[in-house]
């Protein structure tokens, strides 16, 4: 389902990137280096982290909001390593506090103000990441070490790795994100200094059905590259969107689902920008819900759903068992489902159907299905060497560099390592599954 989308971590942090996974939206940037997606009640997130907004940055898909407890690596005061000749000041001042930079990432309109705080735990060190131009929740990184001059901050789909400078007030290094990191210089923020982390939007009623109060539609500009739906402040918004994609997005279906359409609706491209008329940031079903409403008015959408047989992917237990890991993670804890790189996937917290679900939406060609059995939620890794026939619904869209296939160290294809690393099987096969034909669709109406 295109519903289930990615996000970038320049979304959760420049418009905050599209990427947090429950609100999971998807973006994919123009620039191939950050990949991420997640999934939970909001919008906004970096490949990243958890509500997001809308900005194309990454070959990213989501962006995690990955909880854990650092590991505090800074050798014991008895310890040689524990005092530095090269950097005295660090031994004494320490690396916990607030430590800030502005960071440009390849593609990006504008430079992203990120703060990371540190703090230091019975465990060690702790820290998260905040967008100091977005109220959106934070990132949290799972382990921090700091020995010598070397400071590390990393998570499941982030690492921060620099060189402490001896007056112990800046972190000179790169963000990695994806397959190119990116230069950063982080300065230690002082409570004159310190960016304001404005307020997250407050989120809309559960029970609310809400529609757009005001929207454009308007013909994408060929120039600009990317695509992805998202919150940006009050504004949600869509670039370079199809009509396949948008229902897609609207009714949580792939776009092998949606039978009987014109030619124009893979290819005629919009922006959307529209404000809901219903007070807060509405979760992922919630802007289904705006986007349909939409498509019925503008565009005079009516269909009716059928049952019909369909090629699809069938995703089953292996001979030996599955090899993933039950979540320790609560029930309404945030999903991730994000990327590291194409093909490098983290998912936690997360359902075989909604596994399914976030394959289907962003990876396969054509509907995918669970049929595992398996009721737990899993935390797992997966990494494989993509086909030509995956990622399809970003091509052409952002800059994809096709996988080296004479790499002797490559990942196994998707088919193999499924089954290698986390004892699943993935299968085309045929399946009935619910479609939509289209009575009658105009093209969207003047704004």
């Amino acid at each position: 389902m295109l519903r289930r989308l990615v996000v970038s971590l320049y979304s959760f942090w420049g418009s905050r990137t599209r990427v947090q996974v429950r609100a999971a939206s998807f973006s994919l940037a123009a620039a191939e280096g950050m990949a991420f997606m997640k999934k939970d009640q909001r919008w906004n997130a970096g490949a990243l982290c958890r509500r997001g907004s809308l900005v194309v940055a990454a070959v990213a898909l989501a962006l995690f909001h990955c909880t854990a407890t650092a590991q505090n690596a800074t050798p014991p005061a008895s310890s040689p390593a524990s005092a530095p000749t090269s950097a005295p000041a660090a031994a004494s001042q320490d690396i916990a506090g607030t430590w800030q930079a502005s960071v440009r990432f390849p593609g990006a309109p504008r430079d992203m103000r990120m703060v990371i705080k540190i703090a230091k735990t019975p465990q060690g060190y702790s820290a998260a990441l905040y967008n100091a131009d977005q109220g959106n929740p934070p990132l949290t990184f799972t382990s921090v070490t700091w020995q010598g001059a070397d400071v590390k901050i990393s998570g499941s789909v982030m690492t921060i790795a620099g060189k402490l400078s001896a007056d112990a007030n800046t972190i000179d290094g790169t963000l990695s994100a994806g397959p190119n990191p990116v230069q950063v210089s982080f300065a230690r923020a002082t409570p004159d200094t310190a960016w304001a982390i404005p307020e997250p939007p407050r989120e809309m009623a559960p029970d609310a059905n809400p529609g757009f109060d005001v929207a454009t539609i308007k013909p994408s500009d060929p120039s600009r590259r990317g695509k992805g739906f998202g919150f940006q402040g009050t504004h949600f918004r869509t670039i370079n969107t199809n009509l396949n994609d948008l229902i897609a997005f609207a009714y949580g279906l792939h776009s092998k689902q949606i039978i009987g359409a014109p030619d124009w609706f893979a290819t005629d491209l919009y922006d959307i920008d529209g404000v809901p008329d219903t007070p807060g940031r509405p979760n992922l079903k919630q802007m289904g819900l705006m986007v349909q409403k939409l498509l019925a008015d503008r565009c005079q959408l009516k269909f009716h759903h059928e049952t019909r047989e369909l090629s699809v992917y069938a995703i089953s237990v292996a001979g030996g068992g599955p090899k993933m890991t039950v979540t320790t993670a609560a029930p309404n804890d945030p999903q991730g489902f994000g990327f590291r790189g194409l093909g490098d996937l983290v998912v936690r917290n997360m359902s075989m159907k909604d596994f399914a679900a976030w394959m289907q939406s962003g990876v396969m060609d054509k509907p995918v299905v669970d049929q595992t059995g398996l009721k737990d939620r899993y935390d797992f890794t997966l990494k494989w060497t993509p086909d030509d026939s995956q990622f399809q619904q970003f091509r052409g869209a952002v800059p994809i560099t096709p996988p080296k296939t004479d790499d002797p160290n490559a990942p196994p294809s998707l088919y193999t390592a499924i089954q290698e690393q986390i004892g699943l099987k993935i299968e085309a096969t045929k399946a009935p599954d619910d479609v939509i034909v289209i009575d009658h669709v105009e093209k969207p109406s003047a704004n």
